[in-house]
């Protein structure tokens, strides 16, 4: 089996999976109680939330979530109802994870002002549009660091230098582990555990210390009031585990594969930058189906992705948000396939791959023009 379908969620390591089950058998406590075992299970808590801390790498809090999807959605909508008698404009790209689009959904039928900015080919932000869309109402700018479709990197560092007085929110989810975020000018970093071969269901928002939300949760006023409901407390000490040590995806798994695809298919389109993350990348196989490819593959024990597990529309590929505000065809948004790596990739896996990429597209490409 070659698994490339990291972006997606990555295989739990085993570090992680004995660490969460030592706090199962041993520090099974509640970590609001104040005897020995909730004392142990808060001690959990503590050393998670210092290492990934350490590991996004600036002074703030830390509010442990059920995943990414929560920690966008605490940003995004508790940020904007905090600051709401400041102003009412939200800015968002076209290209945001539907966790942080359907927010920015919500907000406006609360009678926000979202602005959503275009992206150029490789879905880059316009800087330009930002800047003009700024004005004294503007509250909060919230623009990925990574793209979970293509893996463009978003000029993070210059949208921290634009944003004035408003928040700056970025979804980190696909760029914790994998590459350093850059920390200037940003106020809230959304990270997710599956995606670094931790649990899946838990993830964090960190926030800078002066930086106030809206609760979207109420309760016991866990988590400092921000999160009530008691902590997953195995699930956030895998979590820590598993930032533990050196998480970056080397680029030659990437480059090979690249490389072995575009010297055996004919008629692609690369659709992921060269400065991209390297743990993604996009590609479309003219002429063909993403959906029919990836099934193919999984025959051969490859397993790929036609875009995000979390797109409503995953099945249709041709109405893909990401492809499509990159300026794709619609022929273009069909064929295309997700390969995302984890550190635990090799060179001979992508060889591999891409010949099995090659047969696959050469298969359907000849049975497309026996049917004509």
């Amino acid at each position: 089996m070659i698994y490339f379908d990291n972006a997606s969620t990555t295989k739990q390591s085993d570090e992680v999976t004995k660490e969460m089950l030592r706090c199962v058998e041993d520090d099974f406590g509640n970590p609001s109680s104040l005897h020995g075992l909730g004392l142990a299970a808060e001690r959990n808590l503590k050393r998670s939330r210092d290492v990934l801390i350490e590991k996004i790498g600036a002074e703030g809090k830390l509010i442990f979530t059920s995943g990414g999807t929560e920690a966008d959605n605490m940003a995004v909508i508790g940020a904007a109802r905090a600051m709401k008698r400041r102003g009412r404009r939200v800015i968002v790209s076209a290209v945001e994870h539907p966790a942080v689009l359907e927010s920015a959904r919500e907000l406006e039928a609360e009678g926000f002002d979202v602005i959503y900015l275009d992206v150029d080919s490789w879905g880059r932000i316009d800087l330009d549009m930002l800047e003009a869309s700024m004005n004294d109402q503007t509250i909060l700018i919230s623009i990925m660091a990574v793209n979970n479709e293509v893996g463009t990197v978003e000029p993070i560092e210059k949208i921290g230098e634009l944003k004035k007085q408003a928040l700056f929110h970025t979804d980190g989810v696909q760029a914790f582990g994998k590459m350093k975020i850059p920390m200037r000018g940003v106020d809230m970093v959304s990270i997710s555990g599956h995606k670094i071969h931790g649990p899946k269901g838990i993830g964090a928002l960190w926030l800078r210390p002066d930086v106030r939300l809206t609760p979207l949760m109420a309760g016991g006023g866990q988590e400092g009031g921000m999160r009530s409901g008691t902590e997953n407390v195995p699930a956030i000490a895998g979590f820590g585990k598993a930032t533990e040590g050196d998480l970056e995806v080397g680029r030659v798994v990437k480059e090979r594969m690249e490389e072995g695809i575009v010297d055996l298919v004919p008629d692609i389109k690369i659709n992921s930058p060269k400065d991209g993350v390297p743990s993604i990348l996009n590609i479309s196989f003219l002429g063909t189906r993403g959906e029919v490819i990836l099934h193919d593959l999984e025959s051969r024990g490859l397993y790929v992705s036609t875009g995000s597990a979390c797109s409503s529309n995953k099945k249709d590929m041709s109405k893909n948000h990401v492809l499509e505000a990159m300026g794709l065809s619609a022929d273009e948004r069909e064929g295309a396939v997700r390969f995302s790596f984890s550190r635990y990739n090799t060179v001979n896996e992508a060889e591999e791959a891409a010949q099995m990429v090659a047969d696959a597209v050469k298969r359907f490409r000849t049975l497309g023009k026996r049917k004509r």
